[in-house]
C-alpha cells in the first residue's frame, strides 16, 4: 500500500518531458520553509494498492514517465520500488526526490532503499535549505541539492541543466480548489495566487 498525497496525471513541472507525479504523504525531515508542509503528516490523503496506481498512471497518454515526490519516498521506499518497478517494465523513466544524501541512502541497511534507488533513472538529493534558495537550475529549491543520473537514461541533461526552465502550473479543480505544483520565487507564487483570487472576485 502507498500513502498518497496527491495524484497528478500529467505534468510538464515535474521533471523531463510528460510525466505523471505521485506527491507521497510524510515526511520526517521537514524542512524549515519546505514548499509542501501539508505532506508532513503521516494522515494520507489517500491510501492505494501498488496495481491501482499503476493502472491509473499507464491510463495517462503521452507520458515518458513518472516522478516520485512528497513528503519523502524513501520513506515508503519499499512500496515506491515495487511500483518503480512496473513503471519501468512499461518502458517509463523514473524519477525520484529526496531530503536524504545519496551517500546515507548507500549506506542504508535498507533494502528498500537500494531497491528504490535501482529503478530510479535520475535521483535529486539533499534538504531544502532556505538560506541557499536558489531556482535558476530545474526542479530543485536550494544550491545544495544535487542530481544523480543513476541510468544513461538523462545523461545527456547533465551539461544542458541550466538551460532547462523552471515551469509553475495552476491546476482549477471542479470544486473551485486552487492547486499549484512547479517551481518558483515567493514573490512569483504570490503574484499567482494574487490573480487567482482577483479572478474569482470578478465572477
Amino acid at each position: 500500500m502507498l500513502h498518497v498525497h496527491r495524484f497528478l496525471p500529467f505534468t510538464r513541472a515535474e521533471g523531463p518531458g510528460n510525466r505523471a507525479c505521485i506527491w507521497v504523504q510524510g515526511c520526517p525531515i521537514r524542512c524549515p520553509g519546505c514548499f509542501n508542509p501539508g505532506t508532513w503528516s503521516d494522515a494520507a490523503s489517500e491510501v492505494v494498492q501498488i496495481e491501482e496506481i499503476a493502472a491509473r498512471i499507464f491510463e495517462v497518454p503521452d507520458i515518458e514517465g513518472v516522478t516520485f515526490l512528497g513528503g519523502e519516498p524513501f520513506d515508503q521506499a519499499e512500496a515506491l520500488a515495487e511500483l518503480g518497478k512496473i513503471i519501468r517494465e512499461q518502458g517509463l523513466s523514473i524519477m525520484t526526490f529526496t531530503g536524504y544524501v545519496l551517500e546515507k541512502i548507500l549506506k542504508s541497511p535498507r533494502k528498500g532503499w537500494h531497491d528504490l534507488l535501482n529503478v530510479t533513472d535520475l535521483l535529486l538529493d539533499g534538504p531544502y535549505i532556505r538560506d541557499l534558495t536558489y531556482t535558476s537550475r530545474p526542479w530543485v529549491g536550494s544550491s545544495n541539492q544535487r542530481y544523480h543520473f543513476l541510468t544513461p537514461r538523462y545523461r545527456h541533461l547533465e551539461t544542458r541543466l541550466l538551460n532547462i526552465p523552471n515551469r509553475i502550473e495552476v491546476h482549477l479543480q471542479p470544486d473551485g480548489t486552487v492547486l499549484i505544483n512547479g517551481l518558483a520565487s515567493m514573490d512569483l507564487l504570490s503574484e499567482i495566487v494574487q490573480g487567482v483570487a482577483s479572478r474569482d472576485a470578478t465572477f
